[in-house]
C-alpha cells in the first residue's frame, strides 16, 4: 500500500511526521537540503489500466484522463465539473470524444462554462448543463440569502436525478479536503462503494500541516482512491515565485465497486419482453476503432 511507501521515506530521512509538521510549514524543505516536496511522499503508484492522455489546455487547466475510450460511447455517462472558473478546454475535449457524455457545472463566481464550451460555434453545448454561485461543500447552506450556496454533492446528485457520476472534477481551492473528508467518510462507514468512478482533483496545501495532510490522504485509500497521475502546477509555481509547489493536480480511479473504469462487466440496456432481440445486459467497452 502507499502508506507503506510513505512511512519508508519517512524512516529515511529519519523524521516522524510531527517533525515534519515542524520542517515543513508549507510542506516543502527549506534551506536548501534534503530537496523534497510533499509530492514526493504522494506519487501517483498506481497504473490507469488504460489509455491515459492529457486533455485540454497546455498548462493550468489541462487534465490527465484515464480511459476516455471507456466511455466514449456510454450511453449514461455522467460528468460533474466544480470550480470551472473561465478555462472549459477539458470538458469542451470530452464532450467531442464522447457521443452521450453530459456534464453538469459549478462555479461560485462565473455564470457560465469557459469560451471553450459556452462559444456559439460549439457544436455539444447541448450536453451541459451549468448553475453559478452555487460551490460543493462539506455541508448544506443554500438558503435565499446565501452567496455562494453550498450544496453536498449527495444534495446536488438527489437534485439531478443522478445515483453514480463517471468522472468527478473538483478544483475548490482549498476547500477539498474538508469537503472530501465530508464525503468520503461516511461511504467507509456503512462499507459501500464512492458513487463515483473517477476522481480529478486540484489539491492547494496552502498552511497544512503535513500530518493533517497525511491522514486526509490515508482516508481517501481506505475508500478505494487510488492515484494513476500526478502533475505539480507549475504554472501556479510561475505566478507566485516565493510560493513553493502548494498546488498539484491528481487523477485518482475508485477501486470499489464496478464501474466504467475497472470493471468490463457494464449495464447496457434490458429490451422489453414484446421484443425479439437479445437481452443483453452487460457490454465490453474497449477503445473505438
Amino acid at each position: 500500500m502507499q502508506k507503506e511507501l510513505i512511512k519508508r521515506l519517512l524512516r529515511k530521512d529519519r523524521s516522524s511526521s510531527r517533525n515534519m509538521d515542524r520542517r515543513l510549514p508549507k510542506l516543502s524543505y527549506q534551506n536548501p537540503w534534503p530537496a523534497y516536496t510533499v509530492w514526493d511522499f504522494f506519487p501517483a503508484a498506481f497504473n490507469c489500466p488504460h489509455e491515459l492522455e492529457r486533455i485540454g489546455s497546455l498548462g493550468d487547466g489541462g487534465k490527465w484522463t484515464c480511459g476516455v475510450s471507456r466511455i466514449a460511447e456510454k450511453p449514461d455517462c455522467i460528468i460533474y465539473s466544480f470550480g470551472t472558473d473561465w478555462e472549459s478546454a477539458w470538458e469542451a475535449s470530452v464532450l467531442e470524444n464522447t457521443e452521450h457524455c453530459e456534464i453538469w457545472g459549478y462555479d461560485h463566481q462565473t455564470k457560465s462554462f469557459g469560451r471553450q464550451v459556452s462559444h456559439a460555434s460549439f457544436s455539444n453545448k447541448h450536453r451541459t448543463h451549468f448553475t453559478s454561485h452555487v460551490q460543493l461543500g462539506p455541508i448544506d447552506k443554500h438558503a435565499s440569502g446565501d452567496d455562494p450556496k453550498l450544496y453536498k454533492l449527495d444534495t446536488l446528485m438527489n437534485k439531478n436525478g443522478h445515483t453514480f457520476i463517471d468522472i468527478l472534477k473538483v478544483d475548490i481551492e482549498g476547500y477539498e479536503f474538508d469537503t472530501l473528508k465530508a464525503i468520503v467518510q461516511p461511504y467507509i462507514q456503512n462499507g459501500e462503494p464512492l458513487p463515483f468512478g473517477q476522481l480529478q482533483i486540484e489539491l492547494h496545501v496552502w498552511s497544512k500541516k503535513f500530518s493533517d495532510f497525511l491522514t486526509w490522504w490515508e482516508m481517501l485509500e481506505a475508500a478505494g482512491l487510488r492515484p494513476v497521475m500526478m502533475e505539480p502546477n507549475l504554472v501556479y509555481v510561475n505566478y507566485n515565485r516565493q510560493s513553493g509547489a502548494e498546488l498539484a493536480e491528481y487523477t485518482f480511479l475508485n477501486i470499489r465497486g464496478d464501474n466504467i473504469f475497472t470493471s468490463d462487466a457494464v449495464r447496457a440496456y434490458i429490451p422489453s419482453e414484446d421484443t425479439d432481440e437479445p437481452k443483453v445486459q452487460f457490454i465490453r467497452h474497449g477503445p473505438r476503432e
